[in-house]
């Protein structure tokens, strides 16, 4: 070996013991550093490494290998101003589900559409998130079937019978959602520019999704007993639609549950205009008793149902479902594949067990009371302030209610919620601008007496 090459030699090797020493002076120093922090505290050394590794993973501290640890950059602090609600956000569609996704713990939602977590059956819930602790590591970790847990179908096919729908399990499909459940019908069902028919009022969710799909959105008036049919044939006549979209058990907003009568004189028009109807059947489980379906006259033909979870189980647990036509399945398989891969199985299996094991029918069947009694305490403290039900009935969530003449209800819940109250007003579930003097009360959100104090203060203002 020539010099030249011994030197380059020795100079590596020194350069190698270099960094070795660095790394272990390094280690040296954290081990120290460790040590002291474990005995001022009173802690094992452990604890300590752990502690570090937990604030490096949130960001709070940053690990500078060779250099030890350090304080993070300053986060930059929201303004109070941010945090708030947006009181100048048009009451649109997407108004009342913002304000009420995004409010804090300390807003009251009496305009929200959901039961308070309170409400919910919290045991049963953890009592089936132990069992699935328990289950199999495909259960826990891999994706689900596109069509969905066969038991879970199965069972919602015996359920779907107990409201005179003959549906086999073949043709239901699970979904994250019933809003998933729409999406995916929209999809396949409507093109750009297609014409949908709504109540008017409706849900203020079909609204916003249509408007995604770039449909052409037309309304009908509701009435207690169903949409109004005189003008549901002339909308037929006049804009050729594509689709309907309602309820038709208990109604959202509205709480009206569709008449026998309305219900076979809007299959025969659909009939003669070749319109396929979405019976969005959420509320299923607050009736005391089952209200006619469409789906069940029809018997899946040109009516698709659609269900959910989300509101008498879990908002958390994300599992709803669609009934269709057989010969619909596969197109609607392969679209959910597009749109969300697999199904979302862990879910499924929660449900599949709170309906098997009784905890879904006890809870219920408890529910539905507790429901008409806030029902009637609602009504009965609203009337004093001159807010009057549309109807009254003792299913269901919503009570639709009109202001005193001259009040408009957009801006009763725009002053509401700088007091820190969440109000659904009327036009955000009107596509004709009518309900300006009508506010949706939930219920099951509105035992707050704090609620009907920020009513009475905004509709004196």
């Amino acid at each position: 070996m020539t010099e030249l090459a011994l030197e380059a030699d020795a100079a590596r090797t020194f350069a190698a013991t270099t960094l070795v020493e660095t790394v272990m002076a390094t280690i040296r120093q954290r081990i120290e550093g460790s040590r002291a922090l474990a005995k001022s505290m009173r802690v094992s050394k452990s604890t300590v490494v752990e502690a570090y590794d937990r604030l490096a993973a949130e960001g709070t501290i940053r690990s500078r290998p060779g250099s030890g640890f350090y304080a993070a950059g300053q986060r930059q602090r929201r303004q109070l101003a941010e945090i708030g609600p947006r009181l100048d956000r048009e009451v649109d569609p997407l108004w009342v589900s913002r304000q009420s996704l995004e409010a804090g713990d300390e807003v009251l939602k009496p305009g929200c559409g959901w039961l308070p977590a309170a409400w919910m059956p919290q045991a049963a819930l953890r009592r089936a998130l132990r069992t699935a602790a328990r289950a199999d590591d495909v259960a826990l970790a891999d994706y689900g079937t596109p069509l969905g847990l066969p038991p879970l179908r199965q069972l919602l096919a015996r359920r779907m019978a107990g409201h005179g729908i003959e549906a086999a399990p073949e043709q239901i499909m699970l979904t994250e959602s019933g809003t998933q459940a729409i999406d995916l019908l929209c999809r396949f069902l409507i093109e750009p520019g297609d014409t949908v028919l709504v109540d008017d009022p409706c849900y203020f969710n079909f609204h916003a999704l249509l408007r995604a799909h770039r449909a052409k959105v037309v309304s009908v008036p509701y009435t207690p007993s169903g949409p109004d049919i005189d003008l549901f044939a002339a909308a037929l006549a006049e804009h050729r639609p594509r689709l309907y979209i309602t309820n038709s058990g208990i109604h959202n907003p509205t709480g009206a549950i569709l008449s026998p009568v309305t219900a076979h004189r809007l299959l025969k028009l659909s009939d003669q205009a070749d319109l396929t109807i979405v019976e969005d059947d959420i509320f299923a489980d607050f009736e005391h008793s089952p209200a006619p379906r469409l789906a069940a006259f029809d018997g899946l033909n040109r009516v698709v149902q659609i269900g959910s979870f989300s509101k008498t189980l879990s908002a958390s647990v994300r599992c709803g479902f669609i009934a269709a036509p057989r010969d619909w399945i596969e197109q609607l398989i392969d679209l959910k594949i597009a749109t969300t891969f697999g199904g979302g199985r862990l879910a499924a299996e929660l449900v599949l067990t709170l309906l098997k094991d009784g905890s879904y029918r006890k809870h219920v069947e408890a529910l539905r009371i507790r429901l008409a009694r806030a029902m009637a305490e609602t009504s009965a403290r609203l009337k004093p302030i001159g807010i009057t039900p549309w109807i009254e009935q003792p299913a269901g969530l919503f009570l639709w209610c009109s202001l005193p003449e001259g009040l408009d209800a957009a801006e009763v819940a725009r002053r509401a919620l700088a007091d820190s109250v969440v109000l659904a007003p009327g036009n955000a579930f009107s596509l004709s601008g009518t309900a300006s003097r009508f506010l949706r009360f939930n219920v099951a959100q509105s035992a707050d007496e704090r609620i009907f104090t920020a009513l009475e203060a905004a509709m004196s203002a």
